[in-house]
């Protein structure tokens, strides 16, 4: 194993600042487990300059949120991303997460007009013919101003963060090599699966990173809801579009939580809440396409009702296959089948581990089942029953999808804003619909032929491939080709201690070489040979002691 990571050697200094600060909070031993003690001990003298005091009464999860928070935007993006992950990450650690905010100040307006100017090869007086310096809002990827264009439109500019592509990828190259040295060294850590964490991560800061992706998804949605008055979706100038500068129309409306100001509006609060349940749902549902970040600051309510939602980084699928099962999911819950539900949470969830015990399986969800069989349709409340249905995946060690999990995250906080609106709101009541409709287009005639006619396709297709299949098997077979590839599941940590158990073995036995032929020497009474014995027996020992002292540090004397 090399001593030093690569990664941590490339990217120096913030390597030897994550070390720091994981060193702070108290993750010492973590790093000494993870191989990086060579690179402590290089930089000991530094962390210790920099190392403050933590009060003992604090949590783990709590320092696992300061230390993110300490590290900067791509940690604290990371820990919120971890956040709607209660299939991987304990409910301890997600409540800590949940706390994690940007604080974030605004970059100069001087760094803005010349991003801007950069990305087009214009002036920004011919882009705009007003720009506001002050910045409307700051987050840790980018900031927004707003601005009027040379033909009069109020607009919003969002402009990335400069320099802020190389350092995310920086910490994205430093947090895999951290993952693969957790999973190699750590093999608790494997449940939590930190290499697949790092990677949807990546993919998620990446799209939100890639302002083109955010404007595809507003033009999507504009023309998804464009005969629906419920949803109002900004226009987007798409001649003032780059991966890094993102103008789109400026929408001034009342914020979600200002229920004065929606009454004397006209506006029925409660009529708002069911309106924004039902688009979500519609969007799901129907669509299979959904805004994955529907928090009160991403809503504004116009003066005719319609509701605005705002940034479309985040944005989520659900393919026919996963909505199915969803509603295979409902169907279970109201008719007490637990077999169906087992079926439902095998389909949906990867296993992480061996072997499930399908028999505490069926007892958690017949559990779960219970919680929800028969209650009145009021005291449904769908986050919670989502949140449940995931807590039992992760109990069983089946991880679920992103997206599946984002669309939880999603219906958790829309059923919050739906309470705040209407304190009687319901989801289930919303929810409800949709489902029917999907249970009765599922046993259509229409749609079961097509579902037949797909299957019956396949099954002539592989009929058809086979004998070519077969063909090939038998022409490798005869000409001594063929090949079985075996996977030897933790072999290589096996190899390690094997060839560190031999290193050892090696290093003792010309240890007690040199301790003989010196005892031997020794023998003789000869002034010369004790000058050239004792330095030799002094050597010997210090080199049996640097072998016990790193068995005992070992732990496996």
């Amino acid at each position: 194993m090399q001593p030093y990571p690569l990664r941590f050697l490339k990217n120096l200094n913030r390597g030897r600042e994550i070390a720091t600060v994981l060193l702070n909070y108290g993750f010492g031993d973590v790093l000494e487990r993870l191989g990086l003690a060579p690179y402590l001990n290089w930089g000991r003298r530094l962390v210790s300059r920099k190392r403050r005091e933590i009060p003992e009464e604090l949590t783990t999860p709590r320092r696992i949120r300061l230390a993110l928070q300490d590290l900067g935007p791509t940690f604290i993006k990371f820990g919120q991303v971890l956040s709607t992950r209660p299939d991987l990450i304990p409910n301890d650690v997600i409540q800590e997460l949940t706390l994690l905010q940007e604080h974030v100040p605004p970059f100069a307006v001087e760094g803005v007009t010349e991003s801007i100017e950069l990305e087009f090869y214009r002036p920004i007086y011919e882009l705009f013919s007003k720009f506001d310096d002050a910045p409307l809002a700051a987050g840790s990827l980018a900031q927004v101003h707003a601005a009027t264009t040379l033909d009069g439109r109020e607009v919003v500019v969002k402009v990335r963060r400069p320099s802020i592509k190389q350092a995310v990828e920086r910490d994205l190259a430093l947090m895999m090599e951290l993952a693969q040295l957790m999973e190699r060294h750590v093999p608790e850590s494997q449940v939590f699966d930190p290499v697949g964490l790092v990677k949807y991560f990546a993919r998620t800061i990446r799209r939100e990173m890639n302002f083109q992706r955010e404007a595809r998804a507003l033009q999507e949605f504009r023309k998804l809801f464009e005969g629906d008055p419920r949803l109002y979706v900004p226009y987007v100038e798409p001649e003032l579009l780059t991966e890094a500068v993102l103008v789109m129309e400026r929408v001034d409306g009342l914020r979600v939580y200002d229920l004065d100001g929606i009454r004397a509006c006209g506006l029925d609060p409660s009529q708002l809440a069911v309106n924004g349940a039902s688009i979500f749902m519609r969007q799901a549902f129907e669509m299979g396409y959904f805004h994955g970040d529907p928090h009160p600051g991403n809503m504004r309510i116009r003066e005719d009702g319609a509701i605005v939602l705002l940034d479309y980084g985040m944005v989520g699928f659900l393919d026919d296959e996963k909505r199915e099962r969803l509603v295979d999911l409902f169907v279970a819950v109201a008719h007490h089948d637990v077999d169906r539900a087992v079926t439902v949470l095998l389909s949906v969830g990867q296993a992480t581990r061996p072997s499930i015990d399908l028999v505490l399986l069926k007892a958690d969800v017949r559990d779960f089942l219970d919680a929800y069989y028969g209650l009145p349709l009021e005291q449904i409340r769908i986050g919670q029953m989502l949140t449940d249905f995931i807590g039992i995946l992760a109990a069983h060690g089946l991880q679920c999808p992103g997206d599946l999990m984002l669309l939880v995250r999603a219906c958790v906080t829309l059923e919050g804003v739906g309470r705040k609106l209407d304190p009687k709101f319901n989801m289930a009541e919303v929810l409800s619909p949709f489902v029917e409709r999907m249970i009765r287009d599922r046993y259509h005639p229409k749609r079961v032929v097509e579902r037949a006619l797909v299957d019956l396709q396949g099954l002539l297709r592989s009929v058809h491939d086979l004998p070519l299949h077969l063909g090939r098997t038998l022409q490798k077979a005869s000409q001594d080709d063929l090949k079985v590839q075996l996977e030897h599941r933790g072999l290589d940590r096996l190899i390690t201690e094997f060839d560190r158990s031999s290193n050892r073995l090696v290093v003792g036995m010309v240890i007690s070489s040199m301790v003989v032929a010196t005892a031997l020497i020794i023998r003789s009474t000869t002034t010369q040979s004790l000058w050239f014995a004792a330095p030799l027996f002094i050597f010997s020992g210090l080199l049996g002691v640097w072998l016990i002292w790193g068995i005992l540090r070992s732990g496996r004397l």
